[in-house]
């Protein structure tokens, strides 16, 4: 057992307990982590439980399901207590050494997004899906699929799914760097669009302080309204607001422009340097930048109903293997005809 994984997974487990008044099933809690960003199989939940369960830290109900017990509340409250803030900024920083996309040779690997979902959501979404794609709502203009059985990172899809990969908007970063470019991500949310036009931050969440993605928190809380969006121009796209030192802006520029020619675009604005860019200040002597979030196009599946497991930074995929977004109607349909 990965004894590093496993110690993430019971803490989540024991945060999700501690927030339902009566049991839960471990089939409920498998969602909940997925929800999360930690895909696992009905096999490995139920060996957790009973692991945690002979431990003390939950006790367990039959079939309905699991409480966490005062143990637990104990553990979690210390866990709290030493966990380091900025889980997922220091995730970020970590990925985005590891990256090694080369943008000149157009080879090697990039960040993903998986989300898990049943492919009949996903074809039935695709025109939508699309559409987030071609207004530019989209980290770039590529994505994969991923079949059931297989592992991207940590994400694994279960038997009667399908993984649905977007590029993450943390690539920037990566390829940025590879240039001598350093770039710090800030804060994720939501930017009000007005005729097409970012206008604001209309929600904010400081990177430093979360271990889930902001924007899956958004979608997973209905805030969301891509269909709006893509139909009028008004409405809430998820994005992120970077900095980078102000020397660099002809080189973030240039990159910017080469990156979109190969798919990889992804900035909505590019600010000067130690100007407000929509509405937010930038520290002495850098460049705000707005990126476009890479889980976009999943919230069109939220927003028709159906829930998906949407887990960001999930891990690397070779570019090679990324397609057009034209061509998901066509690949899903391969995929479902071969069961």
């Amino acid at each position: 057992m990965n004894t590093s994984k496993f110690s993430e997974r019971r803490l989540r487990i024991l945060e999700a307990l501690k927030h339902h008044t009566g049991p839960v099933p471990g089939t409920a809690l498998s969602v909940e982590l997925a929800g999360g960003g930690i895909p696992v199989s009905e096999r490995t939940i139920r060996n957790d439980l009973a692991a945690m369960a002979a431990e003390g830290v939950i006790e367990t109900h039959g079939r309905h399901g699991h409480t966490i017990s005062p143990a637990g509340r104990r553990e979690l409250s210390s866990a709290r207590t030493v966990r380091r803030m900025g889980f997922l900024s220091s995730k970020i920083d970590e990925m985005t050494f590891g990256m090694d996309f080369d943008l000149d040779r157009r080879e090697g690997t990039v960040m993903i997004n998986t989300t898990i979902c049943d492919a009949s959501a996903l074809f039935d979404a695709a025109d939508e899906i699309c559409a987030v794609f071609e207004k530019g709502y989209s980290m770039g203009t590529l994505m994969a699929l991923a079949g059931p059985g297989e592992k991207i990172g940590e994400a694994e899809v279960p038997k009667g799914s399908i993984g649905f990969c977007t590029v993450c908007s943390i690539t920037i970063n990566g390829i940025l760097l590879k240039h001598g470019v350093p770039m710090r991500s800030r804060f994720g949310g939501l930017v009000e669009m007005r005729g097409g036009v970012p206008m604001r931050f209309a929600e904010a969440i400081d990177y430093n302080g979360t271990s889930l993605d902001p924007l899956v928190i958004f979608i997973r809380g209905g805030f969301t309204d891509y269909r709006s969006v893509v139909r009028s121009g008004d409405g809430l796209v998820g994005a992120s607001f970077r900095e980078f030192p102000a020397s660099a802006l002809d080189t973030v520029r240039d990159i910017a422009r080469r990156a979109e020619k190969v798919g990889l675009g992804c900035f909505l604005e590019i600010g000067l340097p130690g100007r407000d860019l929509l509405g937010i200040p930038v520290g002495e002597g850098c460049c705000g930048a707005v990126v476009v979030g890479g889980l976009n196009p999943v919230s069109i599946i939220e927003e028709r109903g159906r829930h998906v497991a949407a887990s960001a930074l999930s891990g690397f995929i070779d570019y090679n293997r990324l397609f057009h977004y034209s061509h998901l109607r066509h690949r899903l349909a391969m995929s479902m005809a071969r069961g």
